[in-house]
């Protein structure tokens, strides 16, 4: 019994991941991030984003959160706790709270959720932060916008007309776009749109004039009919959607996912189709590639996909794409995921999560080599 003492011990310091010894790793930091004032509570957390001050900006679903959980405002009162947040929160990399805005709010005189009188998203789905500091948003429910606001929550734009889709090939209406990206030195808005349409496309940032579009491979979007995915079908040559994420690399890459085709396409800023790759090819339902951040360590080699249906992350090799590690699993306790949705990452390696469904939450994952 002596002998295996020591061995014991250190099983329980091993940090929640084990793999290769070149492969980065990471423990949950359980006590981030701090309380919210206020009574605050979250709903479904359904995009996460680092500005350049290696601040937290989340946006979160206000209606989501279901009435036995928001007692104190309700008229009269069933509980003493609590208050749905504002949609947006920035949190700085401790998880001290800094402020938070924007979104629908429940009008306690009528009893019932009220939009806000300037364009928001009908259903929040994905944040950006751009070098300038402003917050894109995207949201896939059915008024079809992207919106932009400054720090502090002053609207600036809207992209897409809300309320009207016009396919995969309209140059000016969106369809359910989910998430955003930023070049800003190009004043360039890159949307992964989305849960209806079948495509990224691309605005001026500035003036919201639209520049181009692409489909899978490069190739003109169609919005006819698809098969149902199998694992043994060949990859098909339309984006079978969602088109859940966009992310824009420093090497002039945009890696886009396919989510229920369990793939990753990547393409230059033209559209240009350069590679794919399929993760998890047995993997069913919502599909294996949710959201994908680069490593702003080890040179940038290190890829991190959320794959939301076997609720954990995968680390992927950069050059190669092949899965060298994964963070977590499914469960409620700290370092697990209920449909975990979105990642990003800070200038430190410090992973970032947000869980939509019954997770609704934030979690962060602290680099320990």
């Amino acid at each position: 019994m002596k002998s295996s003492l020591p061995l014991i011990v250190t099983l329980i310091l091993l940090p929640i991941v084990v793999t290769a010894q070149s492969t980065p790793r990471y423990e949950v930091d359980a006590s981030w991030p701090r309380t919210l004032p206020n009574n605050m509570i979250l709903g479904q957390v359904a995009g996460i984003a680092v500005s350049s001050d290696d601040h937290i900006w989340l946006v979160h679903r206000p209606k989501s959160v279901n009435e036995s959980e928001m007692g104190q405002i309700l008229d009269p009162p069933s509980a003493e706790c609590c208050v749905p947040a504002p949609s947006v929160i920035e949190l700085d990399q401790e998880g001290n709270f800094l402020q938070a805005w924007g979104g629908p709010t429940w009008n306690r005189e009528t009893q019932q959720w009220q939009q806000p009188e300037y364009d928001w998203p009908l259903n929040e789905h994905g944040i950006f932060i751009d070098d300038e500091d402003n917050v894109w948003l995207a949201g896939n429910g059915d008024n079809h916008i992207v919106t932009r606001f400054t720090r502090d929550g002053e609207h600036l734009m809207t992209v897409g007309i809300p309320g009207e889709t016009g396919g995969s090939n309209d140059t000016v209406r969106l369809g359910r776009p989910a998430d955003i990206a930023v070049d800003t030195d190009a004043n360039e808005l890159y949307v992964a749109d989305g849960y209806l349409n079948r495509r990224v496309i691309v605005f001026d940032s500035e003036t919201g004039a639209y520049k181009r579009h692409w489909g899978a491979y490069g190739e003109v979007p169609d919005d006819g009919p698809l098969p149902a995915y199998t694992p043994e079908s060949e990859p098909i040559r339309q984006f079978r959607g969602p088109v859940h994420s966009v992310l824009l690399t420093r090497d002039g890459e945009v890696f886009v996912s396919d989510r229920t085709s369990n793939r990753l396409q990547i393409f230059d800023r033209d559209g240009a189709f350069i590679r794919e790759e399929i993760l998890s090819p047995m993997t069913l339902g919502n599909g294996s590639v949710w959201d994908m951040e680069i490593s702003s360590y080890d040179d940038a080699q290190w890829l991190f996909v959320v794959d939301g249906r076997n609720m954990l992350l995968r680390i992927v090799d950069l050059e190669s794409l092949s899965i060298v590690g994964t963070i977590g699993r499914g469960g409620r306790q700290a370092g697990q995921f209920d449909w975990v949705h979105n990642l990003a990452v800070d200038t430190d390696g410090n992973i970032y999560t947000a869980e939509v469904n019954d997770g609704r939450r934030v979690q962060k994952f602290v680099r320990v080599d």
